[in-house]
């Protein structure tokens, strides 16, 4: 078992209900997936998708999926079925691990951190943020970059709320500035 899901079971769960006035324990919040993504643009030659997509599956553990265009935008020339990004889900185990090697490993590792900002929640419990550069992560090899790669990570939780998802977060040890 992941330390974060050991620490979010053991801790986190009864502590949250307390500080909340959870009653029902289906009710008290939990972290559901975590999206990581990433934008390349329709204009950058094919092997930029490949290596997107060799650095996300080293961060994260799981092979990405290319996300396509839906829809034709003659200004970006872009047509239906262009790949634009790549993009992988997680659950389960595999998001706990990636949320401690994240919060443990990456974040102390980004040049002149001071936390998290706190405007990234949606009004309905989620959290986006994005890492301009991915060389922070340990399993990504800053010199076999070609290509300048940032990432969109997004926590989806179950609260109905900010407030809930903010301190479900807190708790997990994810560092918000202050």
């Amino acid at each position: 078992m992941p330390d974060m899901k050991k620490k979010y079971s053991e801790e986190v769960r009864s502590a949250l209900a307390e500080k909340l006035g959870i009653k029902n324990v289906m009710q008290i919040p939990k972290i559901e997936k975590i999206v990581v993504s990433t934008g390349i643009g329709s204009d950058k030659e094919r092997d930029a998708f490949a290596e997107a997509q060799k650095h996300i599956a080293a961060m994260t553990g799981q092979k990405p999926i290319i996300c396509k265009a839906r829809k034709n935008v003659s200004n970006f020339k872009l047509r239906v079925g262009m790949p634009v990004g790549v993009m992988v889900t997680l659950r389960g185990s595999r998001m706990y691990e990636f949320l401690d090697r994240f919060v443990h490993n990456a974040l102390p590792r980004v040049r002149d951190f001071r936390g998290i900002p706190k405007s990234g929640f949606d009004g309905v419990g989620n959290y986006n943020m994005g890492i301009s550069d991915v060389s922070v992560f340990t399993e990504v090899d800053a010199d076999k970059l070609k290509y300048p790669l940032g990432v969109n990570i997004a926590i989806v939780t179950t609260a109905k709320d900010d407030e809930g998802a903010r301190e479900l977060l807190k708790m997990m040890e994810v560092p918000f500035a202050e």
